[in-house]
C-alpha cells in the first residue's frame, strides 16, 4: 500500500479552504431562516425551531398509504440509508428522498425547515471530521505552512460529506412521513404497532400545547422588556431569569391542571378516541414492497460497486 501523501500549501490556502465553506452555510442558514419566517403564522412569534405539520388532506399517493406500512416502511428506509459507508450512494439517496417528495407533494419549504435543525450537526461534522480523522496508507493530506499537525485529511472530509448526505436524505425521507396524514392519525399508527399508547397522547399533547407555552413565554419576557428589564451579565439579571423560568413553569403547571380537567368533563378515560379507521390494502403492500426494494438496492450498490 502507498503511503500517506502529503502536499504542502501556503497557510492563507487554509483560511480561505475554511471560509469560504462557512460563508456559504451562513448565507444559506440566512435564507432558511427567512423562509422559515415567511411561513411563519402570522399571529405566532416566529420561530423556525418547530416545523409546522401538514393536516393530511391531500390525495398523492403517500396521503392514501396505510398509516402502519408507511411508518415502517420509511423507519426501515432510513435505517438503510444510514447503513450506507460511501459518498456516491449516500448522494443517490438524496435524489430518492426529492423524487419521494414530489410524489408525495408536500412543501418544500416545510423540508428547508427540518434541515435547518440539522445544519449545525452537519456543520460541525464537515468542519471537524477533516482535521481529526487519523491518516492512513494511501490518504492524501494537506499541509499548511509545513505545520504537521495541521493535516486536511481529504478523506476525513469525504466521511463528512457522507455523514451529512446521509443526515440528509434521512431528513427529507421524513418529510413525507410527518406531512401526509394528520398527527393524531400517525401516533395512532404507531400505538397499533405496539408502542405504548400513552407515549403517543403526550407527544401529540405536548406538540399542540408546546406553541401555547411558547406564547405565553414571549408575553411574559414583553412585558419584563415593557417594565424596563434588560439582559445584562450581572446578578440582578440571572435573578430576574429565574423568576421568569419559574413563574413560566408555574403557569404551565396551572394550565395542564385546567386542561386535564376539562378532559376528564368531556369523558376522558385514559384513551382518546381512534382518529381513524385503519385498514391494510393490497395496494399498501404493494407501495411498501417497491420502497423496500429501493432500500435494498441502494444497500446493494453501496456493496457491491464501491
Amino acid at each position: 500500500m502507498a503511503d500517506v501523501i502529503n502536499i504542502q500549501m501556503p497557510l492563507w490556502q487554509l483560511l480561505l479552504l475554511l471560509l469560504i465553506p462557512l460563508a456559504a452555510i451562513t448565507i444559506m442558514v440566512v435564507w432558511l431562516r427567512r423562509v422559515a419566517y415567511k411561513h411563519s403564522a402570522p399571529e405566532e412569534k416566529r420561530d423556525w425551531s418547530v416545523p409546522p405539520l401538514a393536516d393530511g388532506s391531500g390525495t398523492s399517493l403517500l396521503h392514501c398509504w396505510d398509516v402502519r406500512c408507511k411508518i415502517v416502511t420509511i423507519l426501515v428506509c432510513s435505517f438503510a440509508i444510514a447503513s450506507l459507508s460511501h459518498l456516491e450512494p449516500a448522494l443517490v439517496a438524496i435524489g430518492v428522498s426529492l423524487i419521494i417528495l414530489v410524489v408525495a407533494r408536500v412543501s418544500f419549504a416545510k423540508v428547508l425547515l427540518r434541515l435547518l435543525a440539522i445544519t449545525g450537526f452537519v456543520c460541525m461534522f464537515l468542519v471537524v471530521m477533516p482535521f481529526s480523522v487519523p491518516a492512513h496508507n494511501g490518504d492524501t493530506v494537506l499541509v499548511f505552512n509545513g505545520m504537521d499537525w495541521l493535516g486536511f485529511n481529504l478523506r476525513g472530509l469525504r466521511l463528512a460529506a457522507t455523514i451529512a448526505a446521509k443526515a440528509i436524505a434521512i431528513a427529507v425521507l421524513m418529510e413525507p412521513l410527518l406531512s401526509t396524514a394528520p398527527l393524531p392519525v400517525t401516533l395512532h399508527g404507531l400505538s397499533r404497532l405496539g408502542a405504548p399508547e400513552m407515549v403517543g397522547q403526550m407527544v401529540l399533547l405536548s406538540y399542540r400545547y408546546l406553541h401555547v407555552f411558547r406564547h405565553e413565554a414571549w408575553r411574559m419576557s414583553s412585558g419584563m422588556q415593557v417594565r424596563g428589564f434588560r439582559k445584562r451579565t450581572d446578578l440582578a439579571t440571572l435573578r430576574a431569569v429565574g423568576n421568569f423560568i419559574g413563574m413560566l413553569f408555574v403557569r404551565s403547571f396551572e394550565r395542564t391542571e385546567r386542561v386535564f380537567d376539562a378532559m376528564r368533563a368531556r369523558g376522558y378515560r385514559g384513551r382518546f378516541p381512534e382518529p381513524a379507521e385503519l385498514r391494510l390494502r393490497t395496494r399498501d403492500l404493494l407501495l411498501a414492497a417497491v420502497w423496500l426494494t429501493a432500500g435494498a438496492a441502494l444497500i446493494a450498490y453501496d456493496r457491491i460497486a464501491w
